[in-house]
């Protein structure tokens, strides 16, 4: 088939607060979509020996990365605790223009950046059951100290402040019913979800513990 005759993929942004299973789900939105890629990103981070460079991540020097920062290479790119993380602007492109979707796992900082490049993209944001369940979840990460602990918790509270400038919402209260909701938003068969319809506030203000307005 020709490049000019194939229908360009569409460009999913996944963000949600660490605990929240974002990871779980995206891993089984890949393995249940064969026209679903995963965008992987460039890192100035040292390479762990269980990860594969270009599958896991595009590991690469400090230098290499300000060089493709400084020829605007990135769709968006961010500091994390001391090192880099970016999205190939040219990669994403490539899988769009071969009728492929892809899906980034960002955060909200990187979704603003995505969303000013590419104001097509859906976005959709992944919420816990509750600010309680996301606490026990990050307490139950037995490798982190409770001062590590306390300062994630502060930092995902403030990831959810910004729940409300995606598309859709999905509430991850039970993984098969997240992944359903997840998979009818990809297949463009929802419209429910909405970050806007007063039934998604309503939960998600009971989540946050705000009053109704």
């Amino acid at each position: 088939m020709n490049t000019a005759d194939t229908q360009r993929g569409h460009l999913f942004v996944i963000a949600a607060p660490s605990g929240a299973g974002k990871t779980t789900l995206v891993h089984r939105l890949l393995q249940e979509n064969q026209n679903l890629r995963f965008s992987i990103s460039y890192t100035t981070r040292p390479h762990r020996s269980t990860e594969t460079d270009g599958v896991d991540y595009h590991f690469v020097s400090p230098k290499v990365f300000q060089a493709m920062v400084n020829a605007g290479d990135f769709l968006e790119y961010a500091s994390v605790f001391d090192y880099q993380y970016g999205t190939s602007k040219t990669k994403v492109e490539a899988l769009l223009n071969k009728g492929l979707n892809v899906i980034l796992e960002i955060d909200w900082q990187g979704a603003q950046q995505v969303r000013a490049h590419m104001p097509d993209c859906r976005s959709i944001f992944i919420m816990p059951p509750s600010v309680d369940e996301l606490k026990r979840r990050l307490t139950s990460r037995d490798s982190d100290s409770p001062a590590v602990i306390e300062r994630r918790f502060r930092d995902v509270i403030e990831d959810m402040s910004h729940w409300h400038e995606f598309d859709y919402t999905v509430i991850n209260e039970n993984l098969e019913n997240a992944a359903t909701e997840l998979n009818a938003i990809i297949r463009g068969k929802v419209s429910n979800h909405e970050a806007s319809e007063a039934i998604t506030v309503k939960r998600v203000n009971a989540i946050l513990g705000l009053s109704e307005t």
